[in-house]
């Protein structure tokens, strides 16, 4: 299926692994122009050269860290005139609220929320002056479905459904489409990481994390390239009416339970 992306310029935050890394992979091999962005320039230079060698579209990369406003302006500057924005970039710590200290609370919402509202303030503007334009929000089911031991994301999560469902009704006045996608969680080693935390906490041995993912929908975790493709097919014209909606990839967990949420 051809999704119309030959020439459109794709800028996807946090791009140089996991989720991020497969939705530019998807939009690379759609025929776009993509940017890859990240704050650590060896990992992304390394995202870099292995997406280009996969076709002959060309494939940028950005380092800049979204955490902070200069970084944010940086960012946009350097990428010029998108089509396509893809908010991936940030990872919050799990925790209940008396173990997430305020240095770390902050840091996690410097990045994912606050980057998140930085890159759309400057990016929106352009997008409505030519009167077309993507903004596509990866936010995380624990928006949907918060937890006490993920307090901090849960809370930030919700906050960035919230703007996406308020900027997504109003944008489509200017031409302009807004919207989310919460996964569930998905293969990466930020998600291992975790699963080995609690299998030690829970089973008394992390090699065990595997059998924690058994309680999930489908018995597995969510694969960055399920994520990917959603994103790619809804970003296109195909998907042109489709705006304000916050898009949930937990394979129906959110109707059945919310422990697994992340």
């Amino acid at each position: 299926m051809n999704l119309g992306y030959q020439g459109k310029r794709v800028l996807v935050t946090g791009s140089s692994r996991g989720i991020g890394y497969a939705i530019a992979r998807s939009f690379h091999e759609q025929g776009a122009t993509v940017i890859l962005n990240s704050k650590d320039a060896q990992r992304l230079e390394q995202a870099r050269e292995q997406l280009q060698s996969l076709g002959q579209t060309p494939v940028h990369a950005i380092v800049s860290d979204l955490s902070t406003s200069e970084g944010v302006s940086t960012l946009v500057q350097a990428a010029g005139e998108i089509d396509v924005l893809v908010n991936n970039a940030g990872a919050i710590p799990s925790g209940s609220i008396d173990k997430v200290d305020d240095e770390t609370w902050r840091t996690a919402w410097n990045l994912k929320v606050f980057g998140y509202v930085g890159m759309i303030r400057e990016v929106l503007p352009g997008m409505q002056e030519r009167g077309r334009g993507v903004i596509v929000n990866i936010i995380g089911i624990a928006g949907r479905a918060p937890r006490p031991d993920y307090i901090c994301g849960s809370m930030g999560n919700a906050a960035l459904i919230a703007m996406t469902q308020a900027l997504g009704g109003s944008a489509p006045a200017s031409g302009v489409r807004i919207y989310g996608v919460n996964p569930s969680p998905t293969q990466s080693d930020r998600i291992e990481t975790l699963f080995r935390a609690q299998a030690k906490a829970s089973l008394g041995d992390e090699n065990r994390w595997h059998e924690l993912t058994h309680k999930l929908a489908f018995g597995r975790l969510a694969r960055p390239s399920e994520i990917a493709d959603l994103v790619v097919f809804t970003a296109s014209d195909r998907c042109g009416y489709l705006s304000g909606a916050v898009i949930d990839v937990d394979g129906g967990m959110v109707h059945r339970d919310t422990k697994a949420s992340h």
